[in-house]
């Protein structure tokens, strides 16, 4: 009986592994940050509370469906490559692509992420509809972004997208009709942090292996000179876009959270960007992918200062 008890805490960690579960939750700070830096107060708990979870629910089966998709190339990219050097790397925490390793069935990850789907779409319906439009969008997305592999580098237009769906659906869910240049505005900032933050540093992570295997992504087919140049200008372009972010807000906010929001920018998105285009190398990649990862947090800290005192 105790060791049946023990087994389940490990499949467990297998499954949230899958779907990056690490990773995914300091995305969840995306959505609440929308939400609330557009709102300027915590929205009513019978929003926020379904909102959280749909959230959850969400960023788990968007995660799991990436590997789900990638199932066939990501064994075909291990083998000789089993341990896939991913000991820094944020995404490999627990166990980087589980089903790939053979550490999860392939049937046991799809129901994992229809569960998670199925939840994430009555959530999203009870919120908004719209915001269930923006879900399945943004599912299949991230549905074309994996197929678009060995297609074309274009396919991280395809998760700038994705990435900034959370966001936009959070806003919905607390204002029917937010302001356009806000959403505008937001759906930028978001984009350009996911390409030039983290899909650009996470294909050089892989780009050994992804030549290997003729994939068509920024690093590969436009080399590190270029890659790096896209990398810098998106993440130059967040933090322009940031305080404006602040201004466009229905809530006032004082200089000061625009500045902490700058600053903690500037830390976790500026300094390892100019440090990778300086180097161009794996290790400068994987600092600025896992540092990046944390600027949803780090918007979010100055927002829920002013709300808060």
């Amino acid at each position: 009986m105790l060791q049946r008890f023990l087994v389940i805490p490990t499949r467990l960690k297998l499954f949230f592994a899958l779907s990056r579960t690490p990773h995914g939750l300091l995305d969840m700070a995306t959505p609440v940050f929308a939400a609330l830096l557009w709102l300027g107060e915590f929205p009513p708990l019978h929003i926020l509370i379904p909102g959280l979870l749909t959230a959850f629910s969400g960023y788990t089966a968007v995660y799991a469906l990436n590997d789900i998709v990638d199932f066939r190339a990501d064994k075909t990219k291990m083998r000789g490559n089993p341990v896939d050097k991913t000991e820094n790397y944020l995404d490999g925490v627990v166990a980087r692509h589980p089903m790939a390793q053979g550490l999860l069935s392939f049937k046991e990850g799809l129901a994992w992420a229809f569960g998670w789907s199925v939840a994430a779409m009555i959530g999203a319906w009870l919120l908004n509809p719209l915001c269930l439009l923006i879900f399945v969008a943004g599912f299949l997305l991230e549905i074309a972004y994996c197929l678009m592999w060995r297609v074309s580098p274009l396919r991280s237009l395809a998760s700038g997208i994705v990435k900034t769906s959370g966001a936009m659906a959070a806003v919905f869910a607390v204002d029917g009709r937010p302001s356009a240049v806000f959403m505008v505005t937001l759906f930028f900032c978001l984009f350009f942090w996911e390409i030039g933050g983290q899909n650009i540093p996470a294909d050089w992570t892989d780009v050994e292996i992804d030549q290997r295997f003729n994939a068509r992504t920024i690093p590969v087919c436009l080399g590190p000179d270029v890659a790096a140049f896209i990398m810098l200008v998106s993440i130059g372009a967040v933090m322009v876009l940031i305080p404006l972010l602040f201004h466009l807000s229905r809530s006032a906010y004082a200089p000061i959270h625009v500045m902490i929001s700058l600053g903690m920018s500037a830390y976790i998105l500026l300094l390892p960007a100019v440090r990778l285009f300086t180097n161009k190398d794996r290790v400068h990649a994987i600092d600025l992918f896992n540092k990046a990862s944390f600027f949803p947090p780090a918007l979010l800290f100055p927002v829920a200062l002013k709300i808060i005192f």
